[in-house]
């Protein structure tokens, strides 16, 4: 189990040894949040709903979780490329603690550049109508982390170049966000839209983080949790059956 602690650690200093990268992880969420919630805020009001900052923040917090945990898994195709991780692999350690360690890093990683970005959520005006309820988000905040990072770890097993990883990623990633509720409410959608946002794992992150925060659910909190717990576990069993399968 050590093993696993050992190969957390190295995802999570990879990151914070990185100012820079820390900032640049906060542009675009920085953007989408600036931009859109204040440029949209008059519009959203006059249509009843509110604060549009207030409403979308959530879901900029679960684009920042997505896009760091499913791009973790290009350090991972990197690792193989300079033969870093054949050195890592032929050590006495069962792969499945090498891939658990790899995958929780980069979900720590993904959960501490979300809740930076609930920071500046904050500065910028959000505020949470169940402050209490702030540590069950943050739950729901490492289920969407891990979820994806165990999507990112499973397609940087089977991908073997990161040129294919960047094209495959960018077709799945930008269709989960934009389905996924973050920047629209889900209600009076389109028959098919609709049935896809149920198919996206985003929206049930979204929408529980919602839930708790804000008091306003779509799918239910119970639904929310249970999709995106089945999910992490499914996704990590097949994130370890693919590592499995990389040649040492």
């Amino acid at each position: 189990m050590s093993a696993i602690y050992v190969l957390w650690l190295r995802e999570l200093r990879r990151y914070t040894r990185s100012r820079l990268q820390i900032l640049i992880s906060l542009g675009q969420p920085g953007l989408y949040l600036l931009v859109l919630g204040f440029g949209m805020g008059a519009v959203f009001r006059q249509a009843g709903r509110g604060s549009y900052v207030q409403f979308i923040a959530p879901g900029i917090i679960a684009m920042t979780i997505l896009y760091s945990a499913t791009f973790s898994g290009i350090s991972l195709l990197w690792d193989r490329q300079f033969g870093i991780l054949k050195e890592t692999l032929v050590a006495p350690v069962p792969r499945l603690y090498i891939m658990l360690g790899r995958t929780s890093g980069a979900a720590t990683v993904a959960f501490l550049q979300g809740a930076l970005v609930a920071v500046v959520c904050l500065v910028a005006g959000f505020r949470p109508v169940q402050p209490l309820l702030l540590p069950a988000a943050a739950v729901f905040v490492a289920l969407i982390a891990l979820v994806f990072a165990a999507l990112g770890t499973t397609f940087g097993s089977t991908l073997k170049e990161m040129q294919a990883f960047q094209v495959v990623m960018n077709f799945v990633v930008m269709p989960l966000f934009f389905l996924s509720g973050a920047l629209y409410p889900l209600d009076q959608l389109p028959s098919v839209l609709a049935v896809l946002t149920r198919l996206d794992p985003l929206s049930y992150g979204v929408d529980g983080m919602r839930s708790l925060l804000l008091q306003q659910s779509h799918f239910g909190v119970m639904l929310d949790t249970a999709v995106l717990g089945t999910l992490a576990i499914v996704l990590l069993c097949v994130g370890a059956w693919r590592f499995g399968k990389i040649a040492a």
